[in-house]
């Protein structure tokens, strides 16, 4: 598997070949189509992400959104060639499994935590605008490659953190 998550990070989904993937494993590639059935089964399994939330339950609530964000930059701007995330968001727009994963993250690991934060009451919905503002931002910043001179990361701690803080915390209109 981390030859697979290896070569999906380097490459793409696109790009990467099962074969590059067999010979780097040094496996025969029907082995891969056996266990795997194919490439996208296999980068299904191997985008198997945690986001690594971390743990609010002692940031002041004025602090969340802020808290949040500053969790992007730290999580998102390690080493590209080892973050299976910036491969997910650059997929998910023309890929079904892709898709599917973003979703999934969605539902198991951000309103679990938006409901934490806020209740029951709304949980799917603040996590849904929460996920526009990442999503959007992780789009911006490894998909456009818009660099800090657009939007530092300080500038956007501090922006796009109150946002998402409305999103958690406000009343929704």
């Amino acid at each position: 598997m981390s030859a697979a998550r290896r070569h999906f990070a380097l490459y793409g989904f696109e790009r990467t070949t099962v074969r590059g993937i067999a010979a780097e494993a040094g496996v025969n590639v029907a082995l891969i189509s056996r266990y795997f059935g194919g490439k996208e089964e296999l980068f299904a399994r191997a985008v198997a992400i945690d986001l690594e939330l971390p743990d609010l339950s002692s940031v002041p609530k004025d602090h969340l959104g802020k808290r949040l964000i500053e969790h992007f930059f730290k999580r998102w701007e390690g080493n590209e060639a080892d973050d299976l995330l910036r491969v997910l968001v650059r997929t998910a727009a023309t890929n079904p499994i892709a898709a599917e994963k973003v979703s999934a993250i969605l539902h198991n690991q951000i309103i679990p935590m938006v409901t934490r934060i806020a209740g029951d009451k709304d949980a799917q919905r603040r996590a849904s605008l929460v996920a526009t503002q990442i999503l959007g931002l992780a789009y911006c910043r490894y998909v456009l490659n818009l660099s800090d001179d657009y939007l530092a990361p300080q500038q956007a701690i501090g922006a796009i953190g109150e946002t998402v803080q409305r999103y958690l915390l406000s009343d929704l209109p």
